[in-house]
Parts: structure tokens; sequence; C-alpha cells
């Protein structure tokens, strides 16, 4: 008997455009499925936002979809996540899936030196991220760095150039790259700037 629910859509929720690098990788994997995108640019971004009003906005967000008629949602966002994805998933029948920053990847590398986790104030203040952190925290060295005000540069369109270069060249300038191994982009937003950030960390440091 045939499943309804199997031709329905699936879902990818984001703040704004960085949901779209991670809907990119679903397509190349599930080349036969069809996709609804949801970017609450209205709201974002979420990153600067208190955890309560992101966990609401989030919420919103599902509940749209959800009426919409989808088989399954992507929150493709890590603040959005860390906010609110448990209570996401108590309210929907489908399956949801989560982001968070690739912490466990960065530290199966066994590179000598810190890891360093780029990524929005609201997602390192997070209990999801602390929790993270905690079980990796005897094998390596994790240090968070929040990007304030990063996503709404990419969300005006500077994936490169002198805006972004200048954001960059300051937010690393005090960092002593010496010490750092790896950097984990924990924000889908980041992943549209990787080679501005390759160019400013240097090709030694995996990004």
């Amino acid at each position: 008997m045939d499943n309804p629910s199997a031709k329905l859509p699936i879902g990818v929720f984001d703040s704004g455009i960085g949901g779209i690098s991670v809907l990119a990788e679903i397509i190349k994997i599930l080349p036969n499925e069809e996709f609804i995108y949801f970017a609450d640019t209205l709201h974002a971004p979420y990153g600067d936002k208190p955890e309560d009003v992101v966990r609401a906005f989030s919420i919103k967000a599902a509940e749209f979809l959800s009426s919409i008629g989808i088989k399954c949602l992507v929150v493709a966002c890590n603040t959005a996540t860390g906010a609110a994805i448990n209570e996401i998933r108590k309210m929907c029948t489908f399956p949801v899936v989560g982001m968070e920053p690739a912490v466990k990847p960065a530290v199966g590398l066994g590179l000598k030196g810190k890891i360093l986790v780029m990524a929005t104030p609201i997602t390192l203040k997070g209990k999801k991220f602390r929790d993270l952190i905690h079980g990796y925290k005897h094998l390596s060295e994790i240090v968070p760095l929040p990007c304030a005000g990063l996503v709404e540069i990419i969300e005006q369109g500077y994936t490169n150039g002198r805006e972004i270069e200048d954001y960059l060249f300051n937010l690393f300038y005090p960092i002593n790259k010496k010490e750092i191994s790896t950097v984990v982009l924990g924000c889908t937003h980041y992943v549209l700037i990787k080679q501005e950030i390759i160019k400013v960390v240097g090709r030694r440091i995996k990004v």
C-alpha cells in the first residue's frame, strides 16, 4: 500500500540564505526528492537575538512548513537548532534533522593544535553547544569564536571583497594562528565565505 506522505516534499528552514548550502548538499544525496526552502529573512539574523525569541521564530517556521505538508524537516541553522530543536521535534509527527558545529569531525582529524569554532554568539552561549564541547574537551582544546554581525554582512551579499576581508582580518588579528589547527564553521552562512576565511587564516589551518 502506498504511503501518501512519501510524495510530500522535504522542508528546509534557515533564518536566511545560509541554509542554501545545506540544501545543495541534500539535493546531491536525494536528487529525486522535492524540497521547500523557507528563509525567515523578516527576522534574520537570529544570532544576535535572545534564545527565547529565536525559539519562537523557529517554532513558527516549523508550524508553517508543517501546514503546507512536508515529510521531513531540516533545520539548516545552528542557532535555531540550539534554541528550538527539542521543542520542534515534540510538535512534529515527521522526522526533524538539526545542525550542530562540526566539532566531532574536527577532533577526529587528530591534528595538533586548538580547534576554533566560529559561530553566532547565541549558538556559543547555548546549552547544546556547551554539552557538545564537553564531550570532547579531554581530546582537544576547543575555543569558541563569537562572530557578531557576520551573518548580517553575508545576508547583504558581501561574500568577498573589502567588507568581508576587513571583518575577518579584525576577527582573527588577536588570535595566535600558530596555535590553531582547525577552524570549524559553526553557521551555515559561513560556508559561503569559506575561501575568504582560508585567505585570512592560511592554508596550513584546516577549515
